[in-house]
């Protein structure tokens, strides 16, 4: 029962396909209603939950877009009533070298995966605070530890989530709101098909992994499941990774 999500309403950023419609069907099969929200539609991640007989409702936006943010969760309160977990898995990234990595590119990668992160969980964390509790789950990376190649701003922005979750985790845990991260591993993803198209580049993740094999998407439903119900009550702060044993290589 500590699993049980059941009345409680989620939202889930990124559920367009790969980890964020993985995530978003994993919390409505424990019983939570889903409030997906994707720059594109998030269709077949209303087709799959709904298919079980789950709860769901769609959202699209661009999170890019800072000043819409707050027009998107109250968007996602009318839906249910309540957001009691929010899931910030929204991310992109731009592979190009440090020396010329775009301005552009940059910014892009910054708005997404960082300021639409942090602007989206102080409108959670403020309506969280108001009812008492709440959880809010944010999408790190590998490159929260480690610096990457040709990524620079994506480990900048991966880096600065690790922060912010813990800032977030001090100044909210005594209202009742826990707030933890997931560092996915190498998931089989869109984000990822690049490297998986280099042979070389796979081959020598693969040899890392102690699992021996990438992970997927589905790998992340247990992970977020937990971290979003009370079973983890007493967890804040926390980074956990979910890598196949990467980081303990």
């Amino acid at each position: 029962m500590s699993f049980d999500l059941t009345g409680k309403t989620a939202l889930v950023t990124g559920t367009s396909g790969g980890i964020g419609q993985a995530i978003a069907a994993g919390l409505a099969e424990a019983g939570a209603s889903v409030v997906a929200v994707s720059a594109s539609n998030s269709n077949d991640t209303v087709a799959i939950v709904r298919g079980f007989g789950g709860s769901i409702e769609q959202i699209s936006a661009d999170l890019s877009n800072a000043d819409g943010l707050e027009d998107v969760f109250q968007e996602a309160l009318g839906f249910f009533g309540s957001i009691d977990i929010l899931v910030n898995n929204a991310g992109t990234i731009r592979r190009t070298p440090a020396a010329q990595h775009a301005r552009k590119d940059w910014y892009d990668v910054i708005d997404i995966n960082l300021n639409s992160l942090f602007f989206l969980s102080q409108l959670a964390g403020n309506h969280m605070i108001e009812r008492g509790g709440g959880k809010i789950i944010n999408i790190a990376s590998l490159l929260s530890f480690q610096g990457g190649i040709n990524v620079p701003g994506y480990t900048a922005s991966k880096h600065a989530v690790t922060g912010i979750t813990k800032a977030l985790a001090n100044e909210w845990a005594s209202k009742g709101i826990q707030v933890n991260a997931i560092a996915p591993g190498y998931i089989d993803t869109r984000n990822t098909a690049p490297l998986l198209a280099d042979e070389k580049r796979s081959q020598a993740i693969l040899e890392r992994i102690p699992a021996g094999r990438w992970g997927n998407p589905e790998d992340l439903k247990g992970p977020a499941v937990f971290l979003a119900s009370a079973a983890s009550n007493y967890m804040n702060g926390h980074v956990l990774c979910v890598d196949g044993g990467w980081m303990a290589r």
